[in-house]
């Protein structure tokens, strides 16, 4: 049967199948996570299939690892696999500066990590996701649990000082209980409405004692692919300064996404 995509679908996978044609063989790339992510692991494995690329991949979650392995991909941590070539992710918001709010998906620790373990990242996503200011989108932080409370107290009282319109903080629940990272910790989500500077809010919340680390990401990604639902693709290149539009074909459906 047919899958039937809805346009902000089409405009992912667009966005993931123009990203994983800057991968070649031998590289060691980093897989972001969350639903575009997913379709980028999809389409690379489907080059890995067609070309017999080598890669060796690490995740930024257990699910993005767990997917990753079902498709074939050679799954490695990343102490196994050292510095990368690249990693691929989507995002939440970004700007024109390319600067990020990453963290719906709860994995924004390891997706930090690996970004900034790599020569380049490239942001996936759709046109939707593009902002003037950072700051509908929640920001989320990772709290270790001892003492979150806490940490929710301190990081209000901090946003009362910064230029944001919110200064609300929610835990994060998985239904009824609180909503665990991989790392085995919590997130605060914060409602702020917009952030007029993310460079001092994002240095001031990782001084909050019990912070891990927060979602803003800045300096880090080097280029963005934009996917529209008829099958356009803008990629603009934040270092170059470069601007490219291209189409993507998509296959009959029934190809494509088969295994979904």
């Amino acid at each position: 049967m047919p899958v039937q995509l809805t346009p902000i679908d089409r405009a992912k996978y667009a966005a993931a199948r123009r990203a994983v044609d800057l991968v070649e063989d031998g590289m060691k790339v980093g897989l972001g996570t969350g639903s575009t992510a997913a379709w980028m692991v999809r389409a690379l494995a489907e080059r890995v299939r067609d070309e017999g690329l080598r890669l060796t991949c690490v995740p930024t979650s257990v699910r993005t690892g767990d997917l990753g392995r079902e498709l074939g991909l050679k799954i490695v941590s990343l102490e196994e696999a050292g510095w990368l070539d690249l990693t691929i992710d989507g995002t939440d918001e970004f700007d024109a500066d390319l600067t990020l709010i990453k963290g719906g998906g709860g994995a924004h620790l390891m997706e930090k990590i690996v970004a900034t373990a790599s020569d380049r990242m490239v942001v996936i996503t759709d046109a939707s996701k593009e902002v003037k200011t950072l700051g509908h989108f929640p920001l989320p932080v990772e709290v270790i649990p001892f003492g979150w409370q806490a940490s929710r107290m301190l990081i209000e009282e901090l946003l009362n000082a910064m230029d944001v319109m919110g200064t609300s903080a929610r835990l994060r629940m998985n239904g009824e209980r609180p909503f665990v990272t991989d790392q085995g910790n919590h997130i605060l989500d914060l409602a702020l409405g917009r952030i007029g500077n993310p460079r001092q809010l994002s240095l001031a919340l990782n001084q909050v004692p019990g912070v891990v680390e927060n979602g803003l990401f800045i300096d880090i990604c080097d280029a963005v692919v934009i996917g529209y639902g008829d099958g356009r693709v803008e990629m603009r290149d934040i270092a170059s300064g470069t601007v490219e539009h291209e189409r993507i074909v998509f296959e009959e459906p029934d190809n494509i996404f088969k295994d979904l």
